[in-house]
């Protein structure tokens, strides 16, 4: 019985993933399908081919998006911020495929259409991911040799930003050993969970600053959080994330804040369209959009995500600066991270902090450059802080969902940093 589903997957793949335009969901060209990037671990991508007015779609950059979680679908960032619709099926305003391509791409194994066979095959660590990601990228590039001498820039957020950095610097590596011809140019890290314990420890000031707790509330967070850096410090990595999770439940029983913008209403409209666990989302990825890409069926959406993120449990809290670092220090690739005012999950304090300490031949000149307003027609929007191929920005009236909060900015970075 197996073998019957293993061959209609291989059949699906080979039939009707043929690297090219075609019509799929919503608007404009498209194209989808699986990539085994082990034996039994299938990796889904849909790529939305830009709507610009362009001879050829490769005129134009590539644009990759991962997702965090671990375990979160892709197709959060395609429905719910950046895709040509929305879940309603409205045209977006600010849809990125106006200008871009842009791939989305279900990773790891086991998040979102993406599934494993077996669960051996979910990954346990960050480099297991990332080599997914390169097996990944080889086959999408033999099904698409067009995008070879098209520029691509890797987009993501949360815990992409843990994810993208390995990733990004194993791909450089596979480039310079000519394994693979691509144009990686830039890595662009949203809300990005690269130090962990920074972010963690960064969330009694945060909210006291913010006027949600009172010194009582500080000192019971403080306590908690210390807690979570004293297990990290002794390297019990899985049972300092368990604490993490106590001290989020324990938050989430006294404040009424959602952690993702903390001046939207945890139980409202908008908070409940682009909560990650959205019951309305599940149904149609499962019901129409995939009857309509006549995916298979063991590809059932969602289906496997928690036991996609139990498996990193080991590995959720350990840091990736010293990749960011080794991004930085021994490739050409620009660095841009950027940070939501108003977000608690991965508040902007935390993403301070680690990238003060960042140990990498620009850093005296990055910690003196100056910081310079962004935004349109006189209004402030955010702040931007460079040098060299490192670039920050601080993101006003944001909060984790930069792309939604506050696509000024956002496209501010696309046409500084994805240039064609």
């Amino acid at each position: 019985m197996r073998m019957v589903r293993f061959a209609a997957v291989l059949l699906y793949v080979l039939g009707t993933c043929t690297g090219g335009p075609r019509k799929g969901y919503g608007p404009g060209m498209q194209d989808w399908g699986f990539v085994e990037v082990r034996k039994g671990a299938h990796m889904f991508w849909w790529l939305y081919y830009t709507t610009a007015d362009v001879q050829k779609f490769s005129d134009r950059p590539l644009i990759i998006w991962l997702q965090g979680g671990p375990g979160s679908s892709s197709q959060y960032g395609n429905f719910l911020e950046l895709g040509p619709q929305t879940l309603e099926g409205d045209e977006r305003n600010h849809t990125w495929v106006r200008s871009y391509n842009v791939l989305f791409i279900d990773s790891p194994v086991g998040a979102g259409f993406s599934y494993v066979e077996d669960e051996s095959l979910f990954r346990k660590t960050n480099a297991e991911i990332a080599d997914d990601l390169l097996i990944f990228t080889k086959e999408f590039y033999r099904l698409n040799p067009e995008f070879k001498r098209t520029t691509l820039h890797i987009y993501t957020e949360s815990y992409g930003g843990k994810m993208v950095p390995e990733f990004a610097y194993v791909l450089h590596n596979a480039i310079q050993k000519g394994e693979i011809d691509v144009k990686l140019e830039s890595v662009v890290l949203i809300a990005p969970w690269v130090s962990p314990i920074d972010s963690i420890l960064s969330y009694p000031d945060f909210l006291l600053n913010m006027g949600f707790v009172d010194t009582q509330g500080y000192k019971k967070i403080q306590f908690a959080v210390t807690e979570t850096e004293r297990i990290l410090n002794e390297e019990r990595f899985e049972e300092a994330y368990l604490k993490l999770r106590e001290t989020y439940h324990m938050i989430r029983q006294t404040l009424e804040i959602d952690f993702y913008n903390v001046l939207r209403q945890p139980k409202s409209d908008s908070a409940i369209r682009l909560d990650y666990r959205n019951p309305n989302f599940y149904n149609s990825m499962r019901g129409q959009i995939a009857k309509t890409l006549q995916l298979p069926s063991e590809s059932v959406f969602g289906a496997q995500e928690y036991n996609v993120s139990r498996s990193l449990n080991g590995d959720h809290l350990r840091p990736v600066t010293h990749i960011v670092e080794l991004l930085l220090n021994n490739t050409d690739v620009e660095v841009v991270v950027i940070t939501g005012q108003l977000d608690f999950i991965i508040a902007t304090p935390g993403n301070v902090a680690w990238l003060d300490k960042l140990q990498w031949k620009g850093r005296s000149g990055y910690l003196e450059a100056p910081r310079i307003g962004v935004g349109p027609h006189g209004l402030l929007e955010g702040y931007q802080k460079s040098f060299g191929k490192l670039s920050v920005y601080w993101a006003l009236r944001a909060g984790h969902l930069v792309p939604v909060d506050n696509p000024f900015v956002m496209d501010y970075v696309l046409r500084k940093h994805a240039r064609y």
